[in-house]
Protein backbone atom coordinates (compact mmCIF):
# COMPACT_ATOMS: atom_id res chain seq x y z
CA UNK A 1 0.00 0.00 0.00
CA UNK A 2 1.19 3.42 -0.85
CA UNK A 3 1.93 5.95 1.99
CA UNK A 4 0.88 9.89 2.35
CA UNK A 5 2.58 11.99 4.81
CA UNK A 6 0.18 14.43 7.15
CA UNK A 7 0.59 17.19 4.62
CA UNK A 8 -0.28 15.53 1.61
CA UNK A 9 -3.45 14.57 2.62
CA UNK A 10 -4.48 17.64 4.22
CA UNK A 11 -3.18 19.19 0.85
CA UNK A 12 -5.44 16.91 -1.28
CA UNK A 13 -8.43 17.09 0.82
CA UNK A 14 -8.79 20.59 1.97
CA UNK A 15 -12.32 21.70 2.14
CA UNK A 16 -13.66 18.48 1.12
CA UNK A 17 -17.35 18.09 1.89
CA UNK A 18 -17.39 21.83 2.75
CA UNK A 19 -19.61 22.87 -0.08
CA UNK A 20 -22.30 19.65 -0.31
CA UNK A 21 -22.39 16.55 1.50
CA UNK A 22 -25.53 15.59 -0.68
CA UNK A 23 -23.64 12.98 -2.10
CA UNK A 24 -23.63 11.38 1.42
CA UNK A 25 -26.95 10.25 1.61
CA UNK A 26 -26.94 6.68 0.90
CA UNK A 27 -24.85 6.33 3.60
CA UNK A 28 -27.62 7.06 6.07
CA UNK A 29 -25.46 8.66 8.33
CA UNK A 30 -28.18 9.85 11.09
CA UNK A 31 -29.18 6.23 11.95
CA UNK A 32 -26.30 4.77 11.97
CA UNK A 33 -24.99 3.18 15.68
CA UNK A 34 -21.45 2.65 15.20
CA UNK A 35 -18.79 3.40 11.92
CA UNK A 36 -15.12 2.39 11.20
CA UNK A 37 -13.89 4.84 8.75
CA UNK A 38 -10.78 2.23 7.39
CA UNK A 39 -8.05 3.86 6.14
CA UNK A 40 -8.94 6.73 7.77
CA UNK A 41 -5.45 8.74 7.56
CA UNK A 42 -5.45 12.08 9.67
CA UNK A 43 -9.33 11.56 10.17
CA UNK A 44 -10.90 14.20 7.54
CA UNK A 45 -13.46 12.28 6.62
CA UNK A 46 -13.84 10.92 10.32
CA UNK A 47 -14.96 14.52 11.12
CA UNK A 48 -17.61 14.90 8.39
CA UNK A 49 -18.97 11.15 9.88
CA UNK A 50 -19.00 12.70 13.71
CA UNK A 51 -20.73 15.97 12.13
CA UNK A 52 -23.33 14.33 10.24
CA UNK A 53 -23.71 11.17 12.43
CA UNK A 54 -24.97 10.22 16.16
CA UNK A 55 -22.44 7.21 16.12
CA UNK A 56 -19.29 6.07 17.79
CA UNK A 57 -16.76 6.70 15.09
CA UNK A 58 -13.21 4.55 15.01
CA UNK A 59 -10.23 5.59 13.22
CA UNK A 60 -8.41 2.48 11.25
CA UNK A 61 -5.23 2.97 9.62
CA UNK A 62 -2.28 0.82 8.60
CA UNK A 63 0.23 4.10 9.49
CA UNK A 64 0.45 4.98 13.26
CA UNK A 65 1.83 8.29 12.65
CA UNK A 66 -1.14 9.13 10.49
CA UNK A 67 -3.16 7.70 13.23
CA UNK A 68 -1.85 10.17 16.08
CA UNK A 69 -2.54 12.84 14.37
CA UNK A 70 -6.19 11.60 14.21
CA UNK A 71 -6.29 11.22 17.83
CA UNK A 72 -5.01 14.37 18.48
CA UNK A 73 -7.48 16.17 16.30
CA UNK A 74 -10.82 14.76 16.76
CA UNK A 75 -10.63 12.82 19.88
CA UNK A 76 -11.50 9.45 18.61
CA UNK A 77 -11.53 6.18 19.14
CA UNK A 78 -7.75 5.01 16.62
CA UNK A 79 -6.84 1.47 16.15
CA UNK A 80 -3.95 0.63 14.18
CA UNK A 81 -4.31 -2.34 11.71
CA UNK A 82 -4.68 -3.57 7.88
CA UNK A 83 -7.56 -2.74 5.80
CA UNK A 84 -7.40 -6.16 4.40
CA UNK A 85 -7.29 -7.91 7.78
CA UNK A 86 -9.03 -5.35 10.44
CA UNK A 87 -8.62 -6.34 14.06
CA UNK A 88 -12.16 -6.54 15.00
CA UNK A 89 -14.96 -9.17 15.04
CA UNK A 90 -16.99 -10.16 12.53
CA UNK A 91 -20.30 -7.54 12.55
CA UNK A 92 -18.56 -5.15 15.01
CA UNK A 93 -20.14 -2.17 12.91
CA UNK A 94 -23.47 -1.10 10.96
CA UNK A 95 -21.57 0.90 8.84
CA UNK A 96 -17.66 0.08 7.58
CA UNK A 97 -16.81 3.21 4.59
CA UNK A 98 -13.51 4.24 3.30
CA UNK A 99 -12.50 7.59 1.28
CA UNK A 100 -9.16 7.90 -1.05
CA UNK A 101 -8.60 3.70 -0.26
CA UNK A 102 -9.42 1.53 -2.47
CA UNK A 103 -7.35 3.58 -5.25
CA UNK A 104 -4.03 2.64 -3.25
CA UNK A 105 -4.69 -1.20 -2.28
CA UNK A 106 -3.39 -3.80 -4.94
CA UNK A 107 -6.63 -5.21 -4.15
CA UNK A 108 -9.19 -3.67 -3.31
CA UNK A 109 -11.68 -6.33 -3.43
CA UNK A 110 -10.24 -8.30 -0.53
CA UNK A 111 -10.73 -4.85 1.55
CA UNK A 112 -14.34 -4.83 0.35
CA UNK A 113 -14.83 -8.45 1.35
CA UNK A 114 -13.12 -8.03 4.79
CA UNK A 115 -15.88 -4.89 5.01
CA UNK A 116 -18.56 -7.13 4.84
CA UNK A 117 -17.55 -9.11 7.40
CA UNK A 118 -16.91 -6.21 9.82
CA UNK A 119 -20.40 -4.49 8.65
CA UNK A 120 -24.35 -5.86 9.99
CA UNK A 121 -25.51 -3.51 6.93
CA UNK A 122 -23.78 -1.86 5.19
CA UNK A 123 -20.52 -0.92 3.39
CA UNK A 124 -19.80 2.73 1.32
CA UNK A 125 -16.49 3.44 -0.79
CA UNK A 126 -15.51 7.12 -1.69
CA UNK A 127 -13.11 7.01 -4.50
CA UNK A 128 -11.52 9.47 -6.60
CA UNK A 129 -11.58 8.74 -10.40
CA UNK A 130 -8.35 10.44 -10.90
CA UNK A 131 -8.71 9.88 -15.21
CA UNK A 132 -11.43 12.50 -14.69
CA UNK A 133 -10.05 15.39 -13.37
CA UNK A 134 -10.26 18.58 -14.50
CA UNK A 135 -7.69 21.81 -14.06
CA UNK A 136 -7.86 25.26 -15.43
CA UNK A 137 -5.23 28.05 -14.64
CA UNK A 138 -4.21 31.43 -16.02
CA UNK A 139 -0.69 29.62 -16.47
CA UNK A 140 -1.14 27.67 -19.93
CA UNK A 141 1.68 25.60 -19.59
CA UNK A 142 -0.08 24.58 -16.20
CA UNK A 143 -3.04 23.05 -17.76
CA UNK A 144 -0.60 21.14 -20.36
CA UNK A 145 1.96 19.46 -18.16
CA UNK A 146 -0.43 18.61 -15.42
CA UNK A 147 -2.44 16.29 -17.45
CA UNK A 148 0.72 14.96 -19.29
CA UNK A 149 1.84 14.15 -15.60
CA UNK A 150 -1.82 12.59 -14.63
CA UNK A 151 -1.62 10.47 -17.72
CA UNK A 152 1.87 8.91 -17.29
CA UNK A 153 1.23 8.56 -13.73
CA UNK A 154 -1.89 6.49 -14.17
CA UNK A 155 -0.20 4.33 -16.35
CA UNK A 156 2.81 3.91 -13.85
CA UNK A 157 1.24 3.78 -10.59
CA UNK A 158 0.66 -0.34 -9.37
CA UNK A 159 -2.83 0.14 -8.20
CA UNK A 160 -5.95 1.34 -9.93
CA UNK A 161 -6.45 5.21 -8.96
CA UNK A 162 -8.92 5.71 -11.70
CA UNK A 163 -11.13 2.80 -10.50
CA UNK A 164 -14.64 4.47 -12.14
CA UNK A 165 -17.29 2.18 -13.35
CA UNK A 166 -15.18 -0.87 -11.48
CA UNK A 167 -15.90 0.39 -8.09
CA UNK A 168 -19.35 -0.83 -8.63
CA UNK A 169 -18.44 -3.97 -10.22
CA UNK A 170 -15.87 -4.64 -7.38
CA UNK A 171 -18.98 -4.33 -4.72
CA UNK A 172 -21.38 -6.68 -6.91
CA UNK A 173 -17.84 -9.30 -7.41
CA UNK A 174 -17.91 -9.60 -2.82
CA UNK A 175 -21.86 -10.06 -2.88
CA UNK A 176 -22.89 -6.84 -1.88
CA UNK A 177 -26.48 -6.09 -2.93
CA UNK A 178 -28.50 -2.93 -3.17
CA UNK A 179 -25.50 -0.99 -4.54
CA UNK A 180 -26.39 2.91 -4.87
CA UNK A 181 -24.03 5.46 -6.28
CA UNK A 182 -23.56 8.96 -6.04
CA UNK A 183 -20.51 11.83 -7.31
CA UNK A 184 -18.86 14.16 -5.60
CA UNK A 185 -16.98 17.04 -7.12
CA UNK A 186 -14.69 18.38 -5.27
CA UNK A 187 -13.41 21.67 -6.08
CA UNK A 188 -10.85 23.44 -5.50
CA UNK A 189 -9.33 26.95 -6.04
CA UNK A 190 -6.84 29.14 -5.90
CA UNK A 191 -7.03 33.09 -5.75
CA UNK A 192 -6.15 35.97 -4.38
CA UNK A 193 -5.10 36.67 -1.89
CA UNK A 194 -3.18 33.60 -1.25
CA UNK A 195 -3.57 31.28 1.20
CA UNK A 196 0.01 29.78 2.80
CA UNK A 197 -0.85 26.49 1.26
CA UNK A 198 -1.31 27.84 -2.12
CA UNK A 199 2.03 29.60 -1.90
CA UNK A 200 3.68 26.86 -0.51
CA UNK A 201 2.31 24.62 -3.31
CA UNK A 202 3.83 26.96 -6.00
CA UNK A 203 6.96 27.02 -4.20
CA UNK A 204 7.16 23.18 -4.68
CA UNK A 205 6.20 23.53 -8.51
CA UNK A 206 8.80 25.67 -8.97
CA UNK A 207 11.61 23.47 -6.92
CA UNK A 208 9.96 20.07 -8.70
CA UNK A 209 9.46 18.79 -5.23
CA UNK A 210 5.83 18.25 -6.25
CA UNK A 211 7.04 16.09 -9.69
CA UNK A 212 9.05 14.48 -7.16
CA UNK A 213 6.48 13.09 -5.18
CA UNK A 214 5.57 11.05 -8.61
CA UNK A 215 8.73 10.08 -9.59
CA UNK A 216 8.68 6.31 -9.35
CA UNK A 217 6.37 5.78 -10.73
CA UNK A 218 7.00 8.80 -13.40
CA UNK A 219 9.70 6.73 -14.19
CA UNK A 220 7.98 3.69 -15.27
CA UNK A 221 6.50 5.06 -17.86
CA UNK A 222 9.29 7.79 -18.90
CA UNK A 223 12.58 7.06 -20.49
CA UNK A 224 15.35 9.16 -18.22
CA UNK A 225 15.70 11.90 -20.67
CA UNK A 226 11.41 11.99 -20.59
CA UNK A 227 11.66 12.58 -16.63
CA UNK A 228 14.61 14.57 -16.77
CA UNK A 229 12.76 17.31 -19.95
CA UNK A 230 9.55 16.93 -18.16
CA UNK A 231 11.18 18.02 -14.75
CA UNK A 232 12.76 21.26 -16.10
CA UNK A 233 9.39 22.30 -17.82
CA UNK A 234 7.41 21.66 -14.57
CA UNK A 235 9.94 23.56 -12.76
CA UNK A 236 9.86 26.70 -15.26
CA UNK A 237 6.12 26.67 -14.89
CA UNK A 238 6.56 26.84 -11.11
CA UNK A 239 8.23 29.79 -11.45
CA UNK A 240 5.97 31.38 -14.11
CA UNK A 241 3.30 30.26 -11.62
CA UNK A 242 5.11 32.09 -8.66
CA UNK A 243 5.56 35.28 -10.71
CA UNK A 244 2.00 35.39 -11.30
CA UNK A 245 1.55 35.29 -7.81
CA UNK A 246 3.70 37.98 -6.91
CA UNK A 247 1.31 39.98 -9.19
CA UNK A 248 -2.11 38.64 -8.13
CA UNK A 249 -2.83 37.70 -11.34
CA UNK A 250 -2.84 33.88 -11.02
CA UNK A 251 -5.90 31.35 -11.04
CA UNK A 252 -6.50 28.27 -10.36
CA UNK A 253 -9.31 25.76 -10.41
CA UNK A 254 -9.30 21.57 -9.94
CA UNK A 255 -11.95 19.49 -10.10
CA UNK A 256 -11.83 15.78 -8.94
CA UNK A 257 -14.87 13.81 -8.90
CA UNK A 258 -15.36 11.26 -6.39
CA UNK A 259 -17.50 8.15 -6.89
CA UNK A 260 -19.70 7.26 -3.36
CA UNK A 261 -20.54 3.76 -3.68
CA UNK A 262 -22.97 2.15 -0.94
CA UNK A 263 -23.60 -2.01 -0.76
CA UNK A 264 -25.87 -3.89 1.68
CA UNK A 265 -24.35 -6.76 3.55
CA UNK A 266 -27.06 -9.49 2.02
CA UNK A 267 -28.62 -11.55 4.96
Amino acid sequence: MRRFSPEYLRRTREGMWADSRAALAPLSLDGRERILDAGAGTGELARVLTAESPAEVVCLDADPGLLSVAREETDLDVVAGDAVRPPFPDDAFDLVVCQALLVNLPDPTAALRAFGSLSRDAVAAIEPDNADVGVDSTVEAEVTLERQVREAYIEGVETDVAMGDRLVSAFRTVGLESIETRRYYHRKVVEPPYEEASLSAAARKASGAGLADHETELRRVLSAEEYDALRREWREMGRAVVEAMQEETYRRAEVVPFDVVVGRVPG
